[in-house]
């Protein structure tokens, strides 16, 4: 594509000379320039892409997109916002790919990963080839990549939606953080279904308040549009029970497909049994009851599962295919995940990172004990410190034991980090053991039969972030040793 038929899109912008290269390929990273790239100056927390432009010059950028004047020999235009521009850009360079596929993105606090896993195995039941953009990873039908973040910039997520095209994908179930919306990497994404699966504290050391946190989510909602068409319906599909959707719903034209157990919805959960092995409900839709046994264990999961009922029936998912996923869906890795190596006790891995998931992760392992509850648990360092209190509170209050550790320290002292959890916790018994490693396997080594050791914060997560060094660390592999270890002696 040449330059000047791409940058037409713009609205707002000056270019530095009338040359007119072919555009092969569109960048913001120098080191992947290449003869015939368009090269993006994006300003980051940490680096500046207006820094590197020789760089990508040397590489074979042929032009640059700026947000001031360079002096430089290739055109350069310059523009008021870089990426802004970028997602523009990308949109029409990889020739709109979303506009051709199937669009379910899902935000939330909790519950994103297992109703996007859930949603994509209704499609694929279906018979249709799906993506899945996530916090573990990013699928191209059973293909995996790993990702960096829940959601990638506008110039990889364009770049993946035109590979998904060229790969036949029909339908794609993404996580959308409520970064990637403040910071506008979903620009430019055509969706058709936006889901919602609540609201909790989490993120404030960026968004600052809880307000800001929930306008940030909302932005999905209202990306919808205000246009109808009956070829490309939109919906809203909102969770009846978090006070939030209010404020979703009034953000959004698109139609609303509200569900929940507790106040009246669209698509509801009655009669609920949780067990052990499984948890028994009652859907009721459109004046039908289908009874449902899950897999799943708790009323979070339910609530997970219902996301994903009401997504892909207003998908026009026949139900038969969506209960019959449901049943038979045994969990996501790092989602409530059972370590069984044959103990007399139980060992969970879960994702729990905010008070609220932690909290409804240990209601629900309280349901299921029947002894006692150690919970190791930790909190990350360089985010919100005023989830930390919060955090070990509902660990010492739900929880038999518990011992705080280590998580994601990264740059920060892990005394502040202890402390700030301590600052919840006074006049309550707990235990610090720093090394993630040692805390584990000390809940593992002094439990007893018919007890639940729930380790929390990291899930899936195959590393530790410690300084600014990647450890290799995973807590399901830790918990394995532990529970080895403990067989030997």
């Amino acid at each position: 594509m040449k330059l000047q038929n791409l940058i037409k899109y713009l609205h707002r912008y000056q270019v530095s000379s009338s040359i007119n290269p072919e555009i092969t390929s569109v960048v913001m990273d120098s080191r992947k320039a290449k003869p015939g790239s368009l090269f993006f100056c994006i300003k980051g927390y940490t680096v500046d892409g207006h820094q590197f432009v020789e760089e990508a010059i040397q590489n074979g950028a042929v032009a640059i997109i700026a947000e001031r004047v360079l002096h430089v020999s290739i055109p350069v235009i310059v523009v008021p916002d870089t990426k802004r521009a970028m997602a523009i850009l990308a949109d029409i360079f990889y020739g709109q790919p979303t506009h051709k596929i199937h669009m379910i993105g899902i935000t939330g606090t909790n519950g994103k990963t297992t109703t996007s896993h859930i949603i994509e195995s209704i499609f694929q039941k279906h018979g249709q080839k799906t993506g899945l953009i996530g916090t573990i990873y990013m699928k191209i039908g059973n293909q995996t990549n790993p990702v960096r973040n829940t959601t990638p910039d506008a110039l990889t997520l364009q770049e993946t939606f035109h590979h998904m095209v060229q790969s036949n994908v029909e339908t794609v179930v993404m996580e959308v953080s409520s970064h990637a919306l403040h910071m506008g990497r979903v620009y430019g994404c055509d969706y058709d279904v936006a889901v919602f699966t609540n609201l909790t504290q989490d993120h404030l050391d960026y968004h600052k308040t809880m307000e800001e946190y929930q306008f940030a989510k909302s932005l999905l909602f209202s990306s919808l549009g205000y246009s109808y068409n009956l070829e490309k319906p939109k919906f809203a599909v909102l969770n009846a029970d978090d006070p939030a959707s209010a404020c979703f719903s009034q953000a959004t034209a698109a139609q609303v497909i509200t569900y929940g157990i507790k106040n009246p919805s669209d698509i509801m959960a009655e009669n609920l049994e949780m067990t052990g092995k499984g948890t028994k409900f009652d859907l009721v839709y459109d004046n039908k009851i289908i009874p449902i046994q899950l897999k799943l264990v708790g009323e979070f999961s339910v609530y997970n599962v219902l996301a994903a009922i009401a997504a892909s029936h207003v998908s026009n998912i026949p139900m038969d295919t969506i209960v019959s996923v449901v049943e038979e869906m045994e969990g996501v890795p790092g989602r409530f995940e059972v370590i069984d190596e044959g103990q007399n006790f139980t060992v969970i891995v879960d994702y729990a990172h905010t008070p609220d998931s932690l909290e409804n992760v240990l209601k629900t392992t309280r349901t299921l004990v029947k002894n006692r509850v150690t919970c190791v648990v930790g909190c990350g360092g360089d985010r919100d410190r005023s989830k930390r209190p919060l955090m070990a509170k509902t660990a010492v209050i739900h929880a038999d034991r518990a011992i705080f550790t280590s998580d994601n320290p990264r740059t920060e002292d892990s005394n502040q980090i202890f402390s700030d959890m301590k600052s919840g916790v006074t006049n309550r018994s707990y235990e610090i053991i720093e090394d993630r490693r040692e805390a584990i396997f000390t809940a593992i080594r002094e439990a007893k039969a018919d007890d639940i050791v729930l380790i929390a914060g990291k899930g899936h997560e195959t590393y530790q972030l410690i300084g600014n060094r990647v450890i290799e660390f995973d807590d399901r592999k830790i918990a394995r040793e532990a529970i080895f270890s403990r067989n030997d002696s």
